[in-house]
C-alpha cells in the first residue's frame, strides 16, 4: 500500500514490523519520531492493528497510519481505521498528534485525506468520537466535514455520510 500525500503531510500505512516498534517504543533506523511519539493512543492503535493482522490478516487499506510532516519527515502522530468497512459500508476512525504538532491544522489535513481515501474505496459513512471536554478534536472533525451525530455522558459522536452511487 502506498503512502497518502497531502500538501504538508505523508500518511504512511504501518507494516507489522513498524507497529511492533511503536508498541515497543523503538523508532528503528527508518523513522524519525518527534518528541512525545508514540502517544498512548498510537500504541493502542498499533496494538489493535497487530491484533487484527494476527486474527484476520492485514486490514489495509483500512489499517493504521503514521502522520509524518513532509518538511522534516518527522512522525508527529497517527490515524487509524478501526477495521474494514462493515456490511453497511461504515468505518470508524481515530487520530492523534504529539503536543508540539497540535493547533497547526495537521490533524484536519490528515483526516480530510483519509475521508477522501475512504470515500474513493466505497465507504459510505465514517464515524469518529471525542470526549466531551476534547473541544480541539471536535473542531478537527467538524473542520474535515464531519457532523455531530449524538452524545452520551462522556463522548460526542461525529460522522460523515455519502450517498451510494448507483450501479449501471
Amino acid at each position: 500500500m502506498d503512502d497518502l500525500v497531502t500538501a504538508r503531510l505523508v500518511l504512511h500505512p504501518l507494516t507489522v514490523s513498524e507497529a511492533e516498534r511503536v508498541v515497543a517504543g523503538e523508532a528503528g533506523s527508518c523513522a524519525r519520531w518527534a518528541s512525545g511519539y508514540p502517544t498512548d493512543g498510537d500504541v493502542s492503535a498499533a496494538r489493535r492493528f497487530l491484533s487484527t493482522c494476527a486474527n484476520s490478516g492485514d486490514p489495509q487499506p483500512f489499517g493504521t497510519y503514521e502522520i509524518r510532516r513532509r518538511a522534516d519527515d518527522q512522525v508527529i502522530g497517527g490515524a487509524d481505521f478501526h477495521g474494514p468497512a462493515d456490511d453497511n459500508g461504515s468505518v470508524t476512525i481515530g487520530y492523534g498528534l504529539v503536543p508540539s504538532a497540535r493547533g497547526k491544522g495537521y490533524a484536519s489535513e490528515a483526516l480530510r485525506a483519509l475521508l477522501l481515501f475512504a470515500r474513493t474505496r466505497g465507504v459510505t459513512c465514517v464515524k469518529g468520537d471525542a470526549d466531551l471536554d476534547n473541544i480541539a478534536s471536535q473542531h478537527v472533525m467538524m473542520a474535515a466535514g464531519m457532523l455531530p451525530a449524538g452524545e452520551d455522558e462522556r463522548v460526542r459522536y461525529f460522522e460523515i455520510a455519502w450517498g451510494v452511487e448507483p450501479h449501471v
